[in-house]
């Protein structure tokens, strides 16, 4: 399932440094199935070849507004019509003060005033021409209509730290993203949980599991497309923050406790998906253990808090709660007993040792289980899982 495949991408480079930059950007739309194809300016053509560009979309490149031939068949209309999304990147502050002012002097200015399609502009500038008050006036008046990426900061081409740098590219991607994606979870706030838990034994050891985070970041990526307000709580990963998602970092199961216990009475879906540690070290140790001459080492462990019960304490009536079960054998069985002990909507389950499947994959086969049934799943990409968790969810009238 991938719900962008085919959809049309009309990417417009202007004139600014980071024009190679959005080689990376087509390179991800194409890889997801998205349908690209470029405008650029003739500013854009002098820091990167539109022969570049043909090369990465496999679709011609528009450069001029009065190519006779493509003129014939009104090439800026024809591309502001087959347009899903428009995504001006870099925006230089002359595109930017164009589209602002309603001036369509070359094809892209023109296709942007044509289209009835979403549009996302991302500047990228120096830092004294982001923060000029003329340039912040005109995003300011084109907010109102499309939608604005913020540059990041950073190390500027012209050797200056500040304001004015173009975004990641998978910032970007993601951005299209959620633009794109219908929004029936607006207005809805999800409390997402995702990773490993550390318990420390002493300063240098822990105990942990092999979660990797990707299942539980992918549903907060897919929450927020979905319209919801998210919010990750998120142990130890490697994984980058998913863009536009308020995020806190948390080491024991009890640090993750204390975080969520702040955000737990207003959300309306808590989804559990992180990989809690159930014991602890009853003691920690101050400083490194040594190896003794004994062969033996004895660790004793406690319990950790059930998150999932904890929470039920504190939640709202009607708040979804959505667990996960990583299991090895009795998969189902196992699964339904823990939906019905902690009292949840509906609980996902995977057999993690089934090929392709479970923690650091980017794939999942897993069932999705509530009082009423289950609904067996094919083997799919992280993504794909988040998207039919929450279809069902949907579809069951629980959100």
């Amino acid at each position: 399932m991938n719900c962008f495949k085919g959809k049309n991408i009309i990417i417009g480079i202007t004139g600014g440094i980071a024009a190679y930059k959005i080689c990376d950007l087509i390179r991800l739309l194409v890889k997801d199935d998205f349908n690209v194809e470029v405008i650029m300016t003739e500013s854009a053509c002098q820091f990167i070849t539109p022969l570049t560009i043909q090369t990465l979309t496999g679709n011609p490149v528009y450069t001029e507004l009065f190519n006779l031939i493509r003129e014939s068949k009104i090439g800026h209309i024809s591309l502001a019509e087959k347009a899903d999304c428009m995504v001006i990147a870099p925006a230089t502050a002359n595109t930017i003060g164009k589209i602002a002012s309603g001036v369509a002097d070359n094809l892209l200015t023109t296709t942007v005033l044509a289209t009835k399609a979403p549009v996302l502009i991302v500047p990228s500038m120096n830092k004294n021409m982001w923060d000029n008050p003329i340039l912040q006036e005109n995003l300011k008046k084109l907010s109102e209509y499309y939608t604005i990426m913020e540059p990041a900061e950073g190390l500027l081409a012209c050797g200056v730290y500040g304001s004015g740098k173009l975004p990641d590219v998978e910032d970007i991607f993601e951005m299209i993203k959620v633009i794109l994606t219908p929004k029936p979870l607006k207005g809805k706030r999800v409390l997402v949980t995702a990773g490993p838990t550390i318990e420390e034994i002493d300063p240098v050891r822990f105990i942990s599991n092999y979660s990797s985070g990707k299942m539980g970041y992918a549903i907060a990526r897919v929450a927020k497309r979905l319209g919801a307000d998210v919010t990750l709580v998120s142990g130890r990963t490697s994984l980058r923050k998913p863009y536009g998602i308020e995020t806190f970092y948390v080491k024991s199961a009890e640090d993750m406790l204390n975080k969520c216990r702040e955000f737990i009475k207003d959300a309306d879906i808590l989804i559990k998906c992180a990989a809690v540690a159930d014991y602890k070290p009853e003691k920690r140790a101050n400083q490194k253990i040594k190896k003794g001459s004994s062969n033996k080492f004895t660790l004793n462990l406690v319990k950790n808090p059930d998150i999932l019960s904890e929470l039920g304490k504190s939640k709202k009536r009607n708040t979804v709660f959505v667990g996960f079960a990583a299991e090895t054998e009795d998969v189902e069985k196992n699964a339904y007993k823990k939906l019905t002990e902690k009292k949840l909507d509906m609980i996902v389950v995977n057999d993690v040792t089934e090929k392709d499947s479970g923690f650091e994959r980017d794939t999942n086969r897993v069932i999705l289980i509530t009082k009423t049934g289950k609904k067996p799943l094919p083997l799919m990409t992280k993504e794909e899982v988040a998207y039919n968790i929450f279809e069902h969810l949907l579809e069951k009238s629980l959100v």
